[in-house]
C-alpha cells in the first residue's frame, strides 16, 4: 500500500514537544497516572467478561430452567441449552458493538475539536462503573440472563468510548522513541491489575466470601461490585496528572448529526493524506475482532467444553493474565526496536497456531488448554499493544481522539464477525468447542490483511 504524505511520527509532533519539556518526576507521574486506567478497569474485561462472571455465572445452569438444570453433565438437552447463554451473551456483545461503531468516531472527533477527550474518559468510566455495580441485581435466575447480559454490553460498550479517548491520550505521555514502551506499560499493568483482581476472587472463593450468604448468585453479584470499587479507586490519577488536551481550533464545530458529514470529509482526506492509516484501521479492525473474541469466549470454551470447574478458570486467569502482562511489557522493547508492524504479524501468526491446536488436540482433554490456552495469551497483548503504537505513530497531530474513533468504529464495523460466526458454528454443531475455529478464522483474515499494510519507518 503506498502513502501519499508521510505520517510516521505527526501524531506526535504537537503533544510529545510539550511532554519533552517536563522535568523527568512529573513525565514518569503522568506515565504512571496514564497507564493505572488500564490497571483501574482492566478488571471489568478479565474478571467480569472473561474468567468469572460470564463463564462461571452467566452462562452456567444458574440461568437454565429447573427442568434442565437438573440433567446430567453429558446430556445433549443440557448442553444444547448451555450453548444457547453462549450464543445469546454473543448476540448482546454484537449489539452494543454496532452502538460502538456508529458513535465512536463522531465522538472522538467532538473530543478533538472541543478540547475535551478527559471529559468523555470520565463519563465513559462513570457509565462503565454503573454497569458493574447493577451487575449486582442480576439474581441467579433465567429471568435475570437478559439484564446480565445488557449490563455486560453496556459496560463493553462505555469501555470502549472511554477508551477511544485513552489511547488518544497516549500521545500526550509518550514520545515517538518511546511510545511502544509506554502503551506496553498500559497494556502490561492492565493486565497485572487483573491478575490482583483474580487473586482476590480465589482467595474470597477459598474462605466461602468470609461467611457471606452466596445463595442467588450473591458471591459473583459481590464480585461485580468488587470490580466497580476497584475502577473508581484507581482510575483517578489520570483525571489529577494528565492535562487536558487543547482544542484543535482549525476544525469547525458542528452538531452531533453534522457531525457524520464532517467525519465522511474526514475518511475521505485520511485517504488522501494518510494512507498508512486509513489501510491499518481496515486492516486491524479484522483481527482485533479475533483478539475480542479471544477474551470474551476463551473462558468460555475452558468451563463448558474442557470442564475446568470454577478454582481452575480462576487460577487459569491468573496464569493468562501475568503471561499476557510480561510479554506485553516485554513487547513495548521490541515494538520501539523492531516495529509495531512486525510484533503484530509475529503476534496473530502465534495465535492462529494456537488456536488451532485447542480444537485440533481437544479429545486428549484438559492439559491441551493449559498449554496451548496459555501460549495464546502470550501474544494477545502484545498484538494489541503494538495496534494502539502503531496507529500513534502515524495519526496526524490533533486528530488522535477522532482517529482513535475510528479504530474502535472499523473494529467494530466488523464486530459481527466472530460473535456471529461464534454463534452460527455452535448452532450448528450444537457443541461449544468448535466456536473457537470463528476465532481462528478471523485472526488468520487479519493476518493476511495485515500483510499488506507497510510502515513508513520500516521502509
Amino acid at each position: 500500500m503506498s502513502d501519499t504524505t508521510p505520517t510516521t511520527s505527526s501524531g506526535h509532533d504537537g503533544a510529545s514537544a510539550t511532554f519533552a519539556t517536563l522535568p523527568p518526576t512529573e513525565r514518569r507521574r503522568r506515565v504512571v497516572a496514564w497507564a493505572l486506567w488500564d490497571w483501574a478497569t482492566q478488571p471489568f474485561n478479565t474478571v467480569i467478561v472473561t474468567f468469572v462472571f460470564t463463564a462461571l455465572y452467566l452462562t452456567s445452569d444458574a440461568f437454565l430452567e429447573p427442568s434442565v438444570a437438573a440433567l446430567g453433565a453429558d446430556d445433549p438437552a443440557r448442553e444444547s441449552a448451555l450453548a444457547t447463554l453462549s450464543s445469546g451473551l454473543g448476540a448482546w456483545i454484537t449489539a452494543g458493538g454496532v452502538l460502538v461503531a456508529l458513535l465512536a468516531p463522531v465522538l472522538g472527533r467532538r473530543a478533538d475539536v472541543a478540547g475535551r477527550r478527559k471529559a468523555w474518559l470520565a463519563g465513559g468510566t462513570v457509565v462503565l462503573v454503573v454497569a458493574m455495580f447493577g451487575l449486582g441485581l442480576v439474581r441467579a435466575e433465567p429471568a435475570y440472563f437478559a439484564l446480565g447480559a445488557a449490563l455486560v454490553s453496556l459496560g463493553s460498550v462505555a469501555g470502549e468510548i472511554a477508551g477511544v479517548n485513552y489511547n488518544a491520550m497516549l500521545t500526550q505521555v509518550s514520545t515517538p522513541s518511546t511510545v511502544g514502551r509506554v502503551s506496553g506499560l498500559g497494556w502490561g499493568l492492565g493486565y497485572m491489575g487483573g491478575i490482583v483482581a483474580l487473586v482476590l476472587v480465589v482467595v474470597a472463593s477459598s474462605a466461602d466470601f468470609f461467611g457471606m450468604d452466596t445463595s442467588d448468585g450473591w458471591g459473583y453479584r459481590a464480585i461485580a461490585i468488587g470490580c466497580g470499587l476497584w475502577a473508581v479507586a484507581f482510575a483517578w490519577p489520570l483525571f489529577r496528572r494528565v492535562p487536558e488536551a487543547p482544542p484543535a481550533a482549525d476544525r469547525p464545530r458542528v452538531g452531533f448529526f453534522a457531525g457524520y458529514v464532517e467525519l465522511w470529509r474526514d475518511v475521505v482526506d485520511l485517504w488522501r493524506t494518510a494512507r498508512t492509516t486509513f489501510w491499518f484501521l481496515l486492516a486491524s479492525a479484522v483481527y482485533r475482532d479475533g483478539l475480542a473474541g479471544v477474551f470474551t469466549f476463551g473462558a468460555i470454551v475452558a468451563a463448558v467444553s474442557y470442564r475446568f470447574g470454577d478454582n481452575d478458570v480462576m487460577i487459569f486467569g491468573i496464569a493468562a493474565n501475568l503471561i499476557a502482562g510480561v510479554s506485553t511489557m516485554a513487547a513495548g522493547l521490541f515494538d520501539d526496536r523492531l516495529g509495531p508492524r512486525t510484533v503484530i504479524l509475529w503476534s496473530l501468526a502465534a495465535l492462529v497456531l494456537c488456536g488451532t491446536a485447542i480444537v485440533a488436540l481437544y479429545p486428549l482433554g484438559a492439559p491441551v488448554f493449559w498449554i496451548a490456552g496459555l501460549a495464546l495469551t502470550a501474544f494477545v497483548g502484545p498484538a494489541q499493544s503494538a495496534s494502539r503504537s502503531f496507529l500513534a505513530r502515524v495519526t496526524p497531530a490533533g486528530r488522535e481522539s477522532e482517529v482513535f474513533g475510528l479504530y474502535a468504529t472499523t473494529g467494530r464495523a466488523v464486530s459481527f464477525l466472530t460473535p456471529a460466526l461464534w454463534t452460527a458454528v455452535i448452532a450448528l454443531t450444537g457443541a461449544t468447542i468448535w466456536g473457537t475455529l470463528a476465532i481462528v478464522v478471523v485472526l488468520l483474515a487479519g493476518l493476511v490483511l495485515m500483510l499488506v499494510v507497510t510502515d513508513p519507518a520500516e521502509r
